[in-house]
């Protein structure tokens, strides 16, 4: 066989990156429901709508989906190519996704505001004690997922002959969680009579709650309880206070387009030091969901109702614990469906 005939020597591999696993498949019912959840734990300041979207497996279909609009609406108005360049964003938009889950997540609110805020005010004592089951057991969340982004870049550094060892949780991430959960321990100690329902002050509190989205584990409410503005801005809701919620969606829509972007980016760039950060503002906010302090936030001893207010935190834990292992298995399952480097995932 002459040189010319002989076969063509493969080209050498590069060593392969780990995929993304395929999009969960949804239907118009089923992200109704999932809509609906995660609106309805938009308002318990211990469970995270960002998690309960992982748990359903459409949280990367929302999280994009902002981003592409965020940067649709940016192109509309900076260009270049205003119309093209805002039509290729807004066409990776997960419409069939989006439309339904925001409707329900609107309904679910406005339904689910007025009866927490009752029960809110008349029963603070038990009320805090679920939330603080709940935000204590979501601390998990963003520390596996810390765990898992280092995984998965010791995965990808073998890949490429790199040095395993060299990903590994340093000091410096000890220490962020640490200055970050004594600074919003502080923070959340501050009399709330300080705080006020300003447009000044309202605007920057639903900037910072609305990043709840990208950041499972958070809750927007805790956020708003922390701010002092839990409970008024469930009465705006409940009561179609426009003016109020005006000022809210302002908030919301600017956070959107700064905040939501800053910590996508922060979670693409610095995945590993923004969780531990975001782990120790969790650790540290606990303080506000402490069941016994009076109307100072100075906090006060457990009376003859501790045995029901800890069965109750116990009970906010479970249910936060049951979400998270059903998370992980169902990303588990799922990944090997699919065929994908399941053990760069697993923490």
């Amino acid at each position: 066989m002459s040189r010319a005939d002989s076969p063509p020597e493969p080209a050498a591999e590069s060593p392969a990156e780990p995929t993304a696993p395929a999009e969960r498949p949804t239907s118009l019912l089923g992200n109704l429901v999932r809509g609906a959840l995660i609106g309805a734990v938009e308002t318990v300041p211990g469970v995270s709508g960002g998690t309960v979207a992982l748990v359903v497996g459409i949280y990367h279909h929302i999280i994009d989906s902002a981003a592409h609009l965020i940067s649709a609406l940016r192109r509309l108005i900076t260009g270049p190519d205003r119309r093209a360049g805002a039509a290729k964003h807004l066409a990776r938009v997960h419409w069939r996704v989006v439309i339904p889950v925001g409707i329900a997540m609107v309904f679910a609110v406005f339904t689910v505001a007025g009866p927490m805020a009752d029960a809110m005010e008349g029963h603070p004592v038990q009320m805090r004690a679920v939330f603080f089951g709940m935000v204590l057991a979501s601390v998990a969340v963003p520390f596996r997922m810390m765990l898992q982004g280092l995984a998965t870049e010791r995965f990808r550094r073998v890949a490429r002959g790199g040095d395993p060892e060299e990903v590994r949780l340093r000091p410096v991430h000890l220490i962020g969680g640490v200055l970050a959960a004594a600074a919003t321990f502080l923070l959340v100690s501050l009399p709330p009579a300080s705080v006020e329902a300003h447009p000044l002050v309202l605007v920057p509190a639903a900037m910072v709650a609305v990043s709840a989205l990208v950041l499972p584990g958070l809750s927007g409410s805790f956020l708003l309880l922390t701010f002092g503005l839990y409970e008024p801005t469930l009465r705006a809701v409940d009561s179609l206070d426009l003016a109020y919620l005006s000022v809210f969606a302002l908030g919301m829509a600017l956070g959107m387009v700064v905040v939501v972007k800053l910590l996508k980016w922060l979670l693409e760039h610095h995945q590993t030091i923004t969780l531990a950060v975001l782990t120790g503002v969790m650790l540290g906010g606990l303080r506000t969901l402490w069941p016994w302090q009076d109307e100072s936030r100075a906090l006060t001893g457990w009376g003859d109702d501790a045995g029901p207010a800890g069965l109750l935190a116990l009970a906010g834990f479970a249910v936060v614990a049951v979400l998270v292992v059903v998370d992980v298995r169902v990303q588990r399952r799922f990944l090997r469906r699919h065929d994908v480097h399941a053990g760069a995932v697993r923490s």
